[in-house]
């Protein structure tokens, strides 16, 4: 299934999707019970959509991810297709974004020089200096 065949009011829905932003989590009290709801969008190859993730969900799905949804949840709220796990869906990261950040002071490290990389045909051959021989 892709985000284009999303139907409101349909069950089912199963998708592996990727995580473009995530709204600040907010905490809810309902029948004398407290929880945390949190929207995100997410992406695919046909379209983008927002996606409630609640309670323990919410901290397993950072921006970056790939996820999978298991028998969730369509819904329209305001002309606007959203899905969420629902009541007997699952999420799962299939993908956790890695955090790649290098930190370093060395330059030739973020710009490394690359033997031939200036176009010249043998990047074998080290320069060599000749010594002027005083006699």
């Amino acid at each position: 299934m892709e985000i284009k065949d999303l139907k409101p009011n349909a069950g089912n829905v199963d998708l592996v999707l990727e995580v473009v932003d995530k709204e600040e989590a907010r905490t809810f009290e309902k029948f004398g019970k407290s929880g945390s709801v949190c929207n995100v969008k997410v992406k695919d190859a046909t379209g983008a959509v927002k996606m409630t993730l609640w309670n323990e969900d919410i901290e397993k799905v950072k921006v970056g991810d790939k996820i999978h949804i298991q028998n969730g949840w369509c819904s329209e709220f305001r002309d606007e297709l959203q899905i969420s796990s629902g009541k007997f869906g699952k999420i799962d990261v299939v993908e956790a974004m890695e955090n790649n950040t290098v930190l370093t002071n060395d330059p030739n490290m973020l710009n490394p020089q690359v033997p031939g990389a200036d176009g010249s045909e043998d990047s074998d051959n080290e320069e060599t200096v000749e010594e002027e021989v005083v006699e």
